[in-house]
């Protein structure tokens, strides 16, 4: 049984070179759910200050002038900030120019939507083990500065929802299922 979960473990940390996920729709909706919480007062732009406190927030402290002389050319004249067109702009070219040629070719859609999961995965699994423990989750969540990760109660009833052999964590599959539930409701 412990080989078992050394299997399961090595497939979740095996790295991938993109952090691109391969799936369009997933990648398209991943990108608008990043655009709204950089977009912190809701105004449909991110501004250099907004951009910059939550790249702060995710451990990448950014430099204001640096920020600004990447990012400036991809703000519309007129424009507070970015807008999600701008964003999405950014974000393919910062995808092509460190990314480009890196992905693997994986044989088959289903390949890499488990390489997409198996990412998406380890963000949430912080200490590696193979499992999103209510403090993993919580830390996440405070992250991205979502107001659930400041009550650990929604954060247990979250793990408790995915929950499905009712050990307290989620295991792979188990975000694997729950991710496929929440694809197939978009």
């Amino acid at each position: 049984m412990d080989n078992n979960k050394g299997e399961k473990s090595k497939k979740v940390t095996s790295k991938s070179p993109s952090f691109s996920l391969r799936s369009p729709s997933l990648n398209a909706l991943r990108l608008q759910r990043i655009f709204d919480l950089f977009d912190h007062n809701g105004d449909g732009f991110i501004t250099l200050e907004e951009l910059s406190q939550a790249l702060s927030r995710l451990g990448l402290n950014a430099n204001l002038s640096d920020l600004k002389s990447t990012v400036e050319s991809y703000i519309q004249p007129g424009n507070a900030g970015l807008n999600f067109e701008d964003f999405s702009s950014l974000h393919k070219t910062l995808d092509d120019c460190f990314f480009a040629g890196d992905d693997d070719d994986l044989s088959s859609p289903a390949a890499a939507d488990e390489s997409d999961l198996a990412e998406a995965f380890k963000v949430f699994d912080e200490n590696g083990d193979g499992f999103i423990c209510a403090r993993e989750l919580q830390a996440v969540l405070k992250k991205l500065g979502l107001p659930e990760g400041g009550e650990m109660e929604r954060v247990e009833r979250m793990i408790i929802s995915v929950d499905r052999n009712k050990d307290g964590r989620v295991d792979f599959f188990e975000f694997k299922n729950m991710m496929r539930t929440v694809k197939q409701i978009s």
